[in-house]
């Protein structure tokens, strides 16, 4: 689903990605990880489309979309999720998902005001939508309370809700885990699991929990000062000497 090609990313003499070339499959789950600074999150931000690669080039879909801003890459399916989560403070859960959804009739002035049967129309199929999400992470309880006062683990859970309002290619997910309880990781990693294998969606998530990646990764990418030092299962990549030294530490050793 995502191939780069030798990519770079370069802040001045830093070179925060340093010539990586992997494959991201489609339908399945690729975890990347990795020490801090080793370029993980610079990467997402290449091929997302918020940083143009120095070299180097990125195939979505064997599509060259090098270069291509966060916005057209959305278009196309590309999704990603933040460490800190991005809602609407001050819309409800409900409203935030039915930001998403792109060219609503209703967002064009001619339409509001003389056809406002077809904004209706339109706007009722995408409440319905957002109801189905809402059911679906089993957040319906929150529809109506502003995102601003949910719980870490509930806007990660609503990151995710909003992912599902344009039935993406591939989503990016950075530190799903990250300051959530084990009661809302459960519900996230249930839902994860659930739009990989009944849905098909493609997924590649940096994580520093490893049981979540262990759990949920079929692929995992090593990254280290910017290049891939190695991949395989999370199993594979827990006993690789080089992950221990440089990452996981030394009580993976003799797992």
């Amino acid at each position: 689903m995502i191939r780069t090609v030798g990519l770079h990313m370069h802040f001045g003499g830093i070179r925060a990605v340093n010539g990586v070339s992997l494959e991201i499959p489609r339908g399945r789950i690729t975890g990347l990880i990795g020490p801090n600074g080793a370029g993980k999150t610079t990467f997402f931000n290449v091929v997302a489309g918020h940083h143009k690669p120095t070299a180097g080039r990125v195939y979505l879909d064997e599509e060259d979309v090098t270069g291509l801003a966060a916005h057209e890459l959305f278009a196309r399916g590309l999704l990603r999720t933040f460490q800190i989560a991005h809602e609407f403070s001050t819309l409800t859960v409900r409203e935030n998902l039915m930001m998403v959804p792109g060219e609503q009739p209703g967002e064009h002035l001619w339409n509001a005001w003389f056809r406002p049967g077809r904004v209706q129309v339109r706007e009722a199929d995408i409440q319905q939508q957002a109801d189905e999400v809402l059911d679906f992470l089993q957040i319906t309880h929150v529809a109506d309370e502003l995102a601003g006062n949910l719980s870490g683990g509930q806007k990660k859970l609503l990151e995710l809700g909003r992912t599902m309002m344009i039935n993406p290619k591939v989503v990016f997910l950075d530190e799903v885990g990250a300051g959530v309880n084990r009661t809302l990781l459960q519900t996230i990693t249930t839902a994860i699991q659930r739009l990989n294998r009944e849905q098909g969606y493609t997924f590649c998530m940096i994580e520093h929990d490893m049981n979540l990646i262990s759990k949920l990764c079929d692929v995992v990418v090593v990254m280290a000062e910017g290049k891939v030092l190695c991949q395989g299962s999370a199993a594979d990549v827990q006993r690789d000497q080089r992950v221990i030294e440089a990452y996981l530490g030394n009580s993976l050793i003799n797992p």
